[in-house]
């Protein structure tokens, strides 16, 4: 995510080996692929040949995330203060973690997986609800974030699928029903702009093809 004066961006970390397997990831932490080492290649690359600039970095402390941001920073040939905190790290995914999803819904039904992946506040067993998630990245991104933003910086942040839909869900203003829905790719940028009355101006997600 890029939040630059009165501005917003939102930039999920890129596939990692454990997402190519088609494995629960959650709080587990693998690395990138070479394609999602690519992909967030790609977005510093596009992010820099748009003129994006940021003035400080924000992260998961999970290593898949940690990269994203590394590699797109120095893509962009940016040394700026970086925090890692695990308000942003994805969505614990319980006893979920590490399990094929393919497995899974043979084990439980389709249904069922289906409600814990993409509905609001059901959790997987011994895990975390889409508002649960949202019950730290909301916090840390009205108390942490939006103050730099407001004050004028350019931000990137650099997070998981799950944290940035607890977020986005709050900035496109989205029902419970309606995030249910939301997907966001991996390595894709979510440029926001923000007014000063903290509302979105304007999206824009940048298409890394271009």
């Amino acid at each position: 995510m890029r939040i630059a004066a009165d501005s917003a961006q939102d930039r999920r970390d890129g596939q990692s080996e454990w997402n190519r397997k088609n494995l629960f990831t959650g709080w587990r932490d693998p690395d990138l692929t070479e394609r999602g080492v690519e992909e967030a290649v790609r977005a510093g690359r596009r992010l820099k040949a748009d003129g994006y600039r940021f003035d400080r970095a924000f992260t998961s402390d999970l290593s898949r995330a940690r990269r994203t941001c590394g590699l797109i920073l120095a893509e962009m040939g940016l040394s700026i203060p970086t925090l890692e905190d695990p308000a942003l790290k994805e969505r614990d995914y319980g006893d979920l973690s590490g399990l094929n999803k393919d497995d899974a819904r043979q084990r439980w039904g389709e249904e069922q997986v289906h409600l814990w992946r993409r509905s609001y506040d059901t959790r997987p067993p011994g895990g975390e609800s889409l508002k649960d998630t949202a019950a730290r990245v909301l916090p840390f991104y009205i108390e942490t974030i939006l103050p730099k933003v407001m004050a004028g910086e350019r931000v990137l942040v650099a997070a998981h699928g799950n944290s940035l839909r607890a977020l986005v869900m709050v900035l496109d203003k989205l029902s419970p029903d309606a995030v249910a829905g939301l997907e966001i790719g991996t390595g894709v940028p979510l440029v926001y702009r923000l007014g000063a009355d903290t509302e979105v101006v304007s999206k824009a997600i940048l298409d890394l093809a271009a």
